[in-house]
This record gives C-alpha cells, sequence and structure tokens, in this order.
C-alpha cells in the first residue's frame, strides 16, 4: 500500500507539473528571468519533498502546487497587463558597454566583474573589447552586443566600403505603452511620435504593438494585429 501511495503521488505530481508547465508557456531556459528560475526550483521541490514525507497527503501536494503555480500566472498576467511592473518583476536590461566604454557603474549594479565580462563577450565570439561598441545585459542574463562597424562579419573593412558611425536602436512603444525613458533619451517629445504616427496612419500609441527608432534607419512601427 505505501509503494502504491508513493507511485500515486508520483503520477498526480508528474500530471501537475505537466500542467503547470503547459500553461507558463514555452520560454527557453536560456531566457528564464531570475524570477522564473526561482519559482522553478521551488514547485518542483514542493513536490519533490512531500511526495516523500509520509505526513504529508495527497490534498495538500495539489494544494501547495496549485496555489504556487497560480501565484506564477498572476504575475505573468500583471507583467503582461502593467508595463512599470516588468522592470520590478522581470528585471530590466543593462548597457555595460555603451559607444565603446566599459560602464563601471554598471558593472558594478549587475555584480559583474572585467573577466566575466571577457567571458560572456567570448560567447558571443567577441574576443577583444575594440570590436564592441554597445553590450547589454538582458534580464535573463544573457549578453547581447553589438559590434563596430567595421568588426560586423562581413566586415565593411574587408569589402573595402567606407565605415559608417553605429546607432543604437531604441524601442519607443510596446504592446501600445510608450517608453519615456527612451523618448526623452532620444530628445523627442509626444508630439514629435504622434507625427511619426499619424504619418504611419495610426491615430495613437495604444493602437501599436512594436515602434522603434534609430538616426539611421528613423522611425518604425507595426500596427496591432486588432487594428485598423
Amino acid at each position: 500500500m505505501f509503494y502504491g501511495y508513493i507511485a500515486l503521488e508520483l503520477i498526480v505530481g508528474f500530471i501537475v507539473l505537466l500542467t503547470l508547465t503547459k500553461l507558463f508557456g514555452k520560454t527557453q531556459i536560456s531566457q528564464l528571468t531570475p524570477f522564473d528560475f526561482i519559482s522553478a526550483l521551488v514547485l518542483g521541490e514542493l513536490v519533490g519533498n512531500a511526495i516523500y514525507d509520509k505526513k504529508i497527503h495527497l490534498g495538500m501536494i495539489l494544494f501547495a502546487t496549485l496555489t504556487w503555480g497560480l501565484l506564477i500566472i498572476v504575475t505573468e498576467w500583471i507583467t503582461q497587463k502593467i508595463r512599470k511592473s516588468r522592470g520590478i518583476l522581470e528585471g530590466k536590461p543593462s548597457i555595460l558597454i555603451r559607444e565603446g566604454k566599459i560602464d563601471r557603474k554598471q558593472l558594478k549594479k549587475n555584480k559583474v566583474d572585467i573577466d566575466q565580462l571577457q567571458n560572456l563577450l567570448r560567447q558571443k565570439e567577441v574576443f577583444s573589447m575594440r570590436e564592441v561598441e554597445y553590450a547589454i545585459m538582458e534580464p535573463s542574463g544573457m549578453l547581447s552586443v553589438l559590434k563596430k562597424s567595421n568588426n560586423a562579419a562581413p566586415t565593411n573593412k574587408d569589402l573595402n566600403v567606407p565605415l559608417k558611425p553605429v546607432y543604437l536602436t531604441f524601442p519607443l512603444i510596446s504592446d501600445g505603452k510608450v517608453d519615456e525613458g527612451n523618448l526623452k533619451e532620444i530628445g523627442f517629445d509626444h508630439t514629435w511620435l504622434h507625427n511619426q504616427l499619424r504619418a504611419n496612419n495610426i491615430a495613437k500609441p495604444e493602437k501599436v504593438v512594436y515602434a522603434e527608432w534609430n538616426e539611421v534607419e528613423g522611425f518604425y512601427c507595426q500596427r496591432m494585429d486588432n487594428e485598423k
């Protein structure tokens, strides 16, 4: 009876974890934020510890896992609906190298030293700091690298093409919400943004799923699928 009960608990735990995993979506392991990673560990521990504890019955396992799963789902819903919560719950990207210069304050803030930065760059097939124009640490801990124009593949230098300056692209609208920080960073205001939207036959930011701007290509946006 004891082994049969363990088998039953394992089966139920497996089904519950599988169901919750499907509900959480298809985020890859490399894309997990620290919050996602901790949530997955806690969820696994709840099931694992409960199965081999004789004082814990099946109802407790279901209650614990479903409650924790519900908390995760609610948190994901909040980050999708409330843009300001994303920075708190998911974290924000940090620019570690800006215009070819290492930002030591950002390194310290993200608990990254020079050796770790070099390691992350080598994983992106960058073996010299002088090749990098921008390096951005994502909330998942991965590093995104924008090389200088003469180090892009294939290199303009190899093709004897005149070198052009490299500019960072600034996201301005995401899911209908304006990124006030980036709009201010590029030196424009809401009047300019609305003029750009009108030029694309869009009435307001709420009808835009994504918009960005850089100095070379200018303004770019995509309308939401259900908007006309």
